[in-house]
């Protein structure tokens, strides 16, 4: 059976343009996000690191925060930690981040929250049903709370190519154990001809698995996470990853905590901005990434599935690169694995309104 997924066509760069692309969007959608009064409602969303320049503006936040709370409902952001070093990865330089790129409460009008604590390990245990993986430990909300709002930024990504929606819950609402499991099938290592022993990888590896060995570095299999930092951070071609397999066993175990998140809420809503698409994703973009589709609008969905089919299709016709058709097949899989886990059709109906 096709999803509706609900589509506001705009190619907007102004913050005036895209808000009332979203306030059209808003008006057409609002049965979706009818809330209790009083209801305690989470709304999820990503700010990037702090490089990052095309994350999800707060002038796209705040009538989103706005139209919850018309109703008397209360609305609060969160985000949790991240396992690679940054500005995120505890809750004091977050919550700084936060202030700094204009998502605090005198902005948006709710308040920010680092939903798995000081440090990442806070929050309860959730058995998963997957082969790859048994428990998760997710934000104490998870389960409690009956409403989900998720805004996600869509962009590339480096391993499953594609990061949309589903990342946005499977990342986004874990803690950093259960982050380092999903990319533990990620084991990368060093070609010693390239390796100049600059020291990058060694200076950027959260969990110092990465040294010095024959004048080379080395990556220790046994403590390496699988997050790909010291990919990014090498400028001599000198990390490698088979790209071949891993990328697969990775959105796999996404779609896995993703579905076993979601299935916690009883009421469930996602937008996507589709603005500003990078190849990179918001955690390690930068001013001077490039762009590989050109901005066409606004999505949203009670189906994530759906919506990230969708979006990625879009992003598709609107390619200024072959990116999202050269990586399609990581993506594809992960959205074939994600239908077959329930979590929502392949078949969709654009309403463009």
């Amino acid at each position: 059976m096709k999803s509706d997924v609900y589509f506001v066509k705009s190619d907007q760069s102004t913050p005036e343009g895209r808000v009332r692309a979203l306030e059209k969007l808003l008006e057409a959608t609002g049965q979706f996000m009818v809330y209790k009064k009083e209801e305690i409602v989470p709304v999820k969303i990503t700010i990037g690191d702090s490089a990052c320049v095309y994350n999800l503006s707060p002038d796209l936040v705040r009538p989103v925060i706005s139209g919850i709370k018309k109703d008397g409902a209360k609305p609060f952001l969160f985000d949790t930690c991240v396992i690679y070093r940054g500005s995120r990865q505890n809750a004091v330089d977050h919550l700084t981040l936060v202030q700094d790129k204009g998502f605090g409460y005198s902005n948006i009008g709710a308040p920010f929250v680092i939903a798995d604590g000081l440090l990442g390990n806070d929050g309860r245990e959730l058995t998963i049903a997957g082969p790859d993986m048994h428990k998760v430990k997710v934000p104490s909300f998870v389960g409690m709370l009956e409403s989900l709002l998720v805004l996600t930024h869509p962009t590339g990504h480096i391993v499953s190519g594609f990061a949309g929606a589903i990342k946005n819950v499977a990342m986004g609402m874990s803690s950093r154990a259960t982050k380092q499991v999903q990319h533990s099938s990620l084991k990368p290592s060093v070609i010693t001809k390239n390796c100049t022993a600059c020291g990058c990888c060694i200076a950027i590896c959260p969990v110092e698995a990465i040294s010095f060995k024959d004048g080379k570095a080395f990556i220790d299999q046994r403590k390496c996470v699988g997050c790909g930092e010291c990919l990014c951070a090498c400028k001599f071609d000198a990390v490698y990853i088979n790209w071949g397999e891993d990328p697969h066993t990775f959105c796999r175990r996404m779609a896995e905590v993703a579905n076993t998140i979601l299935q916690k809420f009883k009421n469930k809503f996602f937008i996507s901005f589709a603005f500003d698409i990078t190849k990179e994703c918001d955690c390690i973009s930068n001013k001077n990434e490039k762009m590989v589709s050109h901005d066409f609008g606004i999505l949203a969905s009670r189906d994530i599935l759906s919506l990230d089919k969708a979006t990625m299709d879009l992003a598709n016709r609107h390619k200024k690169t072959d990116f999202f058709s050269d990586i399609r097949k990581v993506p594809e899989s992960m959205f074939d694995y994600a239908a077959k886990k329930g979590m929502g059709s392949l078949e969709y109906n654009l309403i463009e309104l």
